[in-house]
């Protein structure tokens, strides 16, 4: 990773872990993805956008492997998400044969935005809902 991606990423997932995820996990209609931690075994949430079409949730991870929810997912797929206020649990699979530029288009717009602008490994998540 260059020098620059790599300053991005430092201070954008500072931001998201002290300031703007706690800010948005609080909204009741906010999407959150719920993993296992991978050391604690404790219920880690995040916020996330994406969407549910069919039996599936779709979202876009902005850096890849490197963000702590993905390494939580290659750990334990089993996942929970909260869509418009439901949790349904689910089991989470990376999708990295699909286009994640072309799959944010089909995305939330705000969300879709923000990960292209601050994303420098993005891959492609889908969760298979279970109920």
């Amino acid at each position: 990773m260059s020098r620059y991606r790599e300053i991005k990423f430092r201070v954008v997932t500072s931001f998201q872990r002290r300031i703007g995820n706690p800010i948005t996990s609080r909204f009741p209609q906010q999407t959150l993805l719920e993993t296992t931690g991978r050391k604690s075994g404790l219920p880690r949430r995040t916020p996330i956008g994406g969407r549910r079409i069919g039996r599936a949730f779709w979202f876009v991870s902005e850096y890849g492997d490197k963000s702590q929810y993905v390494r939580n997912i290659q750990e334990n797929p089993q996942v929970r998400v909260r869509i418009k206020g439901r949790w349904y649990a689910g089991t989470a699979h990376p999708v990295p044969e699909d286009d994640p530029r072309t799959r944010l288009k089909t995305l939330p717009r705000l969300n879709s935005t923000a990960v292209r602008a601050v994303g420098t490994r993005l891959l492609t998540f889908r969760v298979d809902l279970i109920d």
